[in-house]
């Protein structure tokens, strides 16, 4: 389903958006696989680009979705969830994600990220940049007061006419960071009140680690593989 015809199988209103992208980390891609797993989420409807490479991923018997829009009606909750890099098109997603804002009349879009970390901390950190003051985040959050923002964030922050929170936490390399997802959750909890109980947190962002972790290398020897084949062809 392309851009022009992305319809929601709800009509929602005042909703607050949660994106994750893979970026550094995976922090937000795993933060929101954690988010869809412990809340009552149904799927709204699925996406991909044609930009990127026909690919989707088979988890327990499952398809996992390239994008999976979902909600959570408790909360009032738009949740987009991705597994796919998105290098090259982030300006696409960010019309994406306002597209499915003006249609949900969301109030607010919140954006998890991982953010590179130069020292060496025992526990991650978690920063919030937003395009309008809000005095509970202070309280909950470290302001980021100089850096780059990169990516479908960055777009967002650019083009989106909807309130932008991010949320970044400390990751130290690109593999995934399953303690820098669960810093996020526990920040997030305390933003818009989920209760999620942060006690079993850290051990189901590891696991989830390991499932994006196995998803990213059977990924990565499809693309291999197919390669391998177009070689073979054209020799």
């Amino acid at each position: 389903m392309q851009k022009n015809n992305l319809k929601l199988s709800k009509k929602l209103r005042n909703v607050t958006i949660i994106q994750g992208f893979p970026g550094f980390g995976l922090v937000g891609t795993i933060a929101t696989e954690y988010l869809i797993e412990h809340l009552e989420c149904e799927l709204l409807t699925k996406y991909w680009f044609e930009e990127l490479p026909a690919t989707i991923t088979i988890h327990s018997g499952e398809l996992i979705h390239p994008i999976g829009i979902y909600y959570n009606k408790k909360y009032n909750l738009v949740i987009i969830h991705s597994i796919l890099s998105t290098a090259g098109i982030e300006w696409k997603v960010a019309d994406l994600i306002e597209t499915v804002s003006q249609q949900t009349k969301a109030k607010e879009i919140i954006s998890l990220e991982g953010v590179s970390s130069p020292e060496n901390v025992a526990e991650p950190r978690a920063f919030y940049y937003s395009t309008v003051e809000n005095k509970q985040l202070p309280t909950i959050a470290d302001e980021l007061k100089e850096g780059i923002i990169i990516g479908v964030t960055s777009a967002l922050l650019l083009k989106s006419r909807t309130k932008v929170t991010a949320l970044f936490a400390d990751t130290h390399s690109q593999l995934p960071d399953s303690k820098a997802a669960a810093k996020l959750i526990v920040v997030l909890d305390k933003l818009i009140g989920l209760n999620i109980d942060p006690k079993p947190l850290f051990e189901t962002a590891k696991k989830f680690e390991e499932k994006i972790k196995a998803m990213l290398e059977k990924g990565v020897e499809m693309q291999e593989d197919q390669k391998k084949k177009q070689l073979n062809y054209v020799g």
